[in-house]
């Protein structure tokens, strides 16, 4: 059965810690739903209510589109290994990105990686579990190091061309303002 938190307990953080994979989820007013798979050490719980997500350079920026127009994020976590569970947090968030303030006090909470773009700083309104029981075993083999191989391959001027020609917009035609 599903249950409801207004917090992130202690026994949620350590699920979220032990995934490989998380999955992001967001959505313009009008227009399609972006769901898209995260791994990485790329996900920080900072509090009860507040997690960030470091995002590195990817074939979109839905997310950051989305966020400048309604704020609202889910994130799912499920176990593959072990014991059966889905958890789902609800938040709203917003972007941060390499030219504001914050960026030298948070980019440090990450390991360093090659294409990072943005970190997303996420409120979390509820967090819900549920059984996970239908979910498959699959068994965690290790990261993949292509993304991380073509963005040191582009270097800095390489990514932020990418940027210009690939994160500008959203697939529905939405500004990012990445590069603002």
């Amino acid at each position: 059965m599903s249950k409801f938190y207004t917090k992130i307990t202690s026994r949620l953080q350590k699920f979220i810690e032990a995934q490989k994979i998380f999955f992001v989820a967001t959505a313009p007013n009008s227009g399609r739903i972006n769901l898209s798979p995260k791994g990485m050490d790329s996900f920080k719980v900072m509090n009860e209510n507040r997690v960030l997500w470091l995002n590195v350079t990817g074939s979109g920026n839905e997310t950051a589109a989305h966020l400048l127009e309604n704020k609202r994020i889910t994130i799912m976590f499920c176990s593959f290994e072990k014991v059966p569970n889905i958890l789902r947090l609800y938040g709203k968030g917003k972007e941060i990105k390499p030219t504001d303030t914050t960026w030298d006090a948070i980019i440090s909470l990450f390991p360093e990686t090659p294409g990072t773009r943005q970190i997303f700083d996420i409120t979390i309104d509820s967090a819900q579990t549920s059984c996970g029981m239908s979910i498959p075993f699959y068994e965690y083999k290790g990261e993949r190091n292509d993304l991380n191989d073509w963005a040191k391959k582009q270097g800095k001027k390489g990514i932020t061309e990418y940027w210009e020609n690939n994160n500008q917009k959203s697939i529905d035609g939405l500004p990012t303002n990445l590069l603002e």
